[in-house]
């Protein structure tokens, strides 16, 4: 093709964007008919749709996710702030092992002796084993 011929027939109009109007714009294009654009507006609204939702349940279900770690987090600050309160004789630092122990069915403490310390017949009813963290929560070892 040479440069100086025109890309265009001069007998048809220069349409610059003719696949957005509603009507054909060269004899030669085919009719648009009514039913087919409202086919296409359907098609794309299905389309749309079915994006749209998979995107809000993926983002239900990162809601969910994170309200059940934000349970179990407030679950074991319950935990810690029981255990912080439970009776003890000595200085806990962190890192440090604890043995809980009940004392006549309702009465906790914590001891430094574990039961295998006790001789495997500590003198009151063993709880569990923690470990308490930097952070000042505690991590059950048993």
């Amino acid at each position: 093709m040479n440069e100086e011929e025109p890309l265009h027939n001069k007998n048809e109009p220069v349409v610059p964007d003719k696949h957005s109007l509603p009507y054909p714009v060269r004899s030669l294009d085919p009719p648009i008919s009514l039913v087919d654009r409202a086919r296409e507006i359907e098609t794309a609204q299905t389309s749309i749709q079915s994006h749209v939702s998979g995107k809000l349940d993926l983002i239900a279900g990162q809601i969910k996710a994170l309200q059940e770690e934000a349970r179990k987090i407030l679950e074991q600050a319950e935990v810690d702030v029981e255990l912080h309160r439970v009776k003890c004789n000595f200085e806990k630092r962190p890192g440090q092992e604890m043995h809980l122990y009940e004392k006549n069915g309702r009465e906790t403490y914590f001891s430094l002796l574990s039961p295998r310390e006790w001789g495997g017949k500590p003198p009151h009813r063993h709880l569990g084993s923690y470990r308490l963290r930097a952070d000042q929560s505690f991590e059950r070892l048993d």
